[in-house]
């Protein structure tokens, strides 16, 4: 594949990387095709201007995607190899991928057939569910950031607006895409992540299966308004089972919102589902090197196997030899899946799908369901997916809300015990909450000085980004109905 590629003598060079043809422009810059000058792996790279960010006052979007690619190692997300910074620019060297958007083919191909809509569906739960599992929330998930490579497969790409969460923390800032945003998104209610990215999914799906999506109007107002009922058309050609899955995924209320969990056990999307899109917990294939590849970097950069080794035990994201190997790893994953059927994923892409700590090893979190099981209901409303409507909403200010998840288990015994009698007076109804809740159970941390949410400057430096907290996953429901149960106590 890289034979294809024609890059000038003169082109210019950025660190180890030859820059050829610009693949497209964004809104913080251009993207290049580019190629490591010493393995001639084919890369994207993505330049973003330093006055331009400043101006468009997206300094913290950009961090947050650097932050984000920089952690993750999954065949259906977009990897980031590394950023490399000048006075002027940013330039991030990304996996190359060469089959466009997944909304460019569904609308070359209108309502795909649907296997090969469950395909693709498969292939993005299972990035999204990495996702969750790793404490990010997308927020922006639609076919515009859904990239395919030679063979069919998705690669989810544009973190920009994701947010790292953190146990208990709800995100209250409405973003993303107004046909693909859930209902609480565009209502600008307090909303735990992982939810929101469900209803995104289900909005795709549909897309997929029809052709068209289930919430449309070009009057923004009267678009929110069908998406708030959560009424959209149900085409007669839609099996049931597929049916189902949609409105439990499209549910207005999030904690009646179908989970990952509850996608990966519906019977429709276990219909050829392949296994390596969701591994064990002790699935350690991320530790796996290619003896054929260190062997050729020894050779290529006259460097002895045991210095290879190192480098790619240390963790260290800027290291040259770690960047070469992963990008040698891939390039041999795309040279070889040149002689597959579209749609297959080689075992290279598989063998690095876990981001490590600073050591090496692989960080390893369970996925566990962050808001419990519910049931469903819905019915009908749609429009055609239009080639041209690319809309975008604005983006609200952050407000961070922890809502003090870790008291409660130490706190449900005494729910029972909370006195009867405090309605005669505030002083003894708040003591009362007080002894009984402790003082920290609900606290704004807007200005926490622990909260780190400077968008004034952007030192891009080579070292590791802080790993997401892997602390277990939301009890949201369990936490409201312990609110509940402390209302009702204090109303009697």
């Amino acid at each position: 594949m890289t034979s294809k590629l024609n890059f000038d003598r003169d082109a210019p060079k950025i660190g180890n990387y030859a820059l050829g043809n610009t693949l497209g422009h964004g809104t913080f810059g251009k993207v290049k095709v580019g190629r490591h000058i010493i393995t001639h792996s084919q890369v994207a790279v993505k330049i973003l201007n330093r006055q331009k960010i400043k101006s468009l006052d997206v300094v913290g979007k950009i961090k947050k995607e650097i932050q984000n690619l920089k952690l993750f190692r999954h065949p259906h997300i977009i990897k980031l190899y590394e950023v490399i910074s000048t006075p002027t620019d940013f330039f991030m060297i990304m996996e190359f991928v060469s089959g466009g958007e997944l909304f460019e083919y569904i609308v070359k191909n209108g309502k795909l057939k649907e296997h090969e809509a469950r395909k693709f569906f498969q292939q993005i739960i299972s990035g999204v569910d990495y996702c969750h599992r790793h404490m990010v929330v997308h927020r922006d998930l639609k076919p515009e950031n859904l990239l395919l490579d030679q063979n069919l497969n998705v690669k989810i790409a544009d973190f920009g607006l994701s947010n790292v969460m953190t146990d208990g923390e709800f995100l209250r800032t409405s973003c993303g895409s107004p046909n693909y945003a859930a209902p609480e998104v565009i209502s600008g209610k307090l909303y735990a992540g992982p939810e929101v990215d469900i209803w995104s999914c289900g909005v795709i799906l549909y897309a997929l299966l029809c052709g068209s999506l289930p919430f449309d109007d070009e009057h923004i107002p009267t678009l929110f308004r069908k998406i708030k009922s959560g009424m959209f058309a149900v085409p007669d050609y839609l099996n049931k089972q597929v049916v189902d899955l949609i409105v439990k995924m499209l549910q207005v209320d999030p904690l009646k919102r179908a989970t990952v969990g509850d996608i990966r056990t519906h019977d429709w999307f276990k219909i050829d589902l392949q296994s390596y899109l969701f591994p064990s917990p002790n699935h350690h294939d991320d530790n796996i090197v290619d003896i054929d590849i260190v062997i050729e970097l020894c050779e290529k950069y006259e460097v002895e196997q045991e210095e290879v080794t190192k480098a790619l035990l240390n963790g260290d994201p800027s290291d040259q030899l770690a960047i070469a190997y992963h990008l040698l790893v891939d390039n041999k994953a795309m040279s070889d899946d040149e002689d597959e059927e579209p749609g297959q994923v080689n075992d290279f892409y598989i063998a690095n799908n876990s981001p490590t700590h600073d050591n090496g090893f692989p960080m390893s979190v369970p996925s566990k369901p962050i808001h419990p099981e519910r049931n469903i209901t819905d019915s009908s409303l749609s429009v055609t997916l239009d080639e041209n409507r690319k809309a975008s909403a604005s983006n609200a200010k952050r407000a961070k809300w922890h809502l003090g998840i870790s008291y409660f288990k130490s706190l449900s015994p005494h729910i029972d015990d909370v006195p009867k009698s405090n309605n005669h007076g505030n002083g003894s109804l708040n003591s009362s909450i007080n002894d009984m809740m402790g003082k920290n159970l609900f606290h704004d941390s807007g200005n926490n000085s622990r909260q780190k949410n400077s968008d004034d400057t952007m030192d891009l430096d080579d070292s590791p980004p802080e790993t997401p907290s892997s602390a277990g996953c939301h009890q949201t429901m369990e936490f409201f109905e312990m609110c509940s149960s402390l209302i009702c106590a204090l109303a009697r």
